[in-house]
């Protein structure tokens, strides 16, 4: 397995993220992709890359996280294809047993196209931790299709975290994140799932997220302040959405809820930042929606969700901002 971990200014965290992942040895290479950092990033990069046989350090000019993960996937020569956030880290013991898995799905000359694990909030600061699951909607520990998985809950979705995707697949669809963008982790998820037929989960706690950080992108003031790189990931899903060309029901449902909650919480934090600018780039996302993909617009402004957030006046933006407190607990924001 290919381990990319996208590096930016990373001197205090990616040490701790390097040392949990070496310890797959021989089955993983692990590669730091220094994002142009302006710390002393390249000079842990080179450190752990001499220490560890299974560690390449490489430096780019600065392309954002998704030019990070595509130089990535560009140098990758595994079977399989992870991204670890450089402040992130795993489990050792669900790392192991994810290797042994994996193991023993090529033994088998069964290789699937995605790989599901759980993965864990840790909030900075805090010892509460939520695990992300998957009970009762994905069969354990066995390759399965569309057609073999539950219903997913409010609340439980697939993030960059749990999915390890098979490297051929995405470069067969050439698969690229947008560079200098933030939240591309949304496009990680929605655009290769369109071409994955066979999956298999893994019910270990492997991934540990960390939140709670001021300077996280996910912290709700920068959130507001980068709406628009928010609002261009979301345009992305809307116009890769092809609701005529998706023929699994179940595939095509979980798409559908992961644009809308992308879309509803778009909406719900240009309600909250509250002028008559955020107002006009609501309606303009809601517009373009409409214009360019005109079935998925029929569907989505029917849900309950899509109707709160739109709602004028105070008592919409009182709905809207009960709908944004409600998502930034199940969807991990600061």
């Amino acid at each position: 397995m290919s381990i990319a971990v996208p590096s930016y200014n990373s001197e205090q965290y990616l040490h701790y993220c390097v040392e949990a992942l070496s310890i797959g040895g021989d089955q993983v290479e692990i590669l730091i992709i220094n994002d142009g950092s302006r710390d002393h990033t390249q000079e842990v990069a080179e450190q752990l890359a001499q220490k560890h046989s299974n560690v390449r350090a490489i430096y780019q000019e600065n392309k954002g996280h998704g030019g990070a993960v595509n130089t990535g996937l560009r140098e990758a020569k595994g079977l399989y294809f992870k991204v670890v956030d450089s402040d992130d880290w795993v489990d050792s013991r669900a790392y192991l047993k994810v290797l042994e898995t994996l193991q023993m799905l090529e033994e088998a000359a069964t290789p699937v196209d995605a790989f599901i694990t759980n993965f864990v909030y840790e909030k900075e600061g805090s010892n509460r931790k939520r695990s992300m699951s998957y009970p009762k909607v994905l069969p354990e520990e066995r390759i399965f299709t569309w057609e073999d998985i539950g219903n997913f809950k409010t609340g439980q979705y697939m993030m960059m975290h749990s999915l390890i995707y098979r490297t051929e697949l995405l470069r067969k669809i050439q698969f690229s994140l947008p560079e200098h963008t933030f939240y591309v982790d949304n496009i990680f998820v929605f655009t290769p799932l369109q071409a994955v037929e066979k999956m298999y989960y893994l019910p270990v706690d492997f991934y540990r997220y960390l939140i709670g950080r001021e300077d996280q992108s996910v912290n709700e003031e920068i959130m507001i302040s980068r709406i628009d790189q928010q609002l261009a990931v979301n345009k992305i899903l809307i116009k890769e959405m092809r609701i005529d060309q998706i023929r699994e029901e179940k595939l095509l449902q979980y798409l559908l809820n992961h644009v809308e909650i992308t879309s509803v919480i778009s909406s719900a934090l240009l309600n909250k930042a509250g002028s008559r600018a955020h107002m006009e780039k609501k309606r303009e996302l809601w517009a373009y929606m409409k214009s360019e993909n005109p079935a998925l617009y029929r569907l989505l402004r029917k849900t309950k969700l899509s109707r709160m957030v739109n709602q004028p006046g105070y008592p919409g933006r009182k709905l809207s901002n009960g709908i944004y407190r409600l998502a930034r607990r199940l969807y991990g924001f600061n």
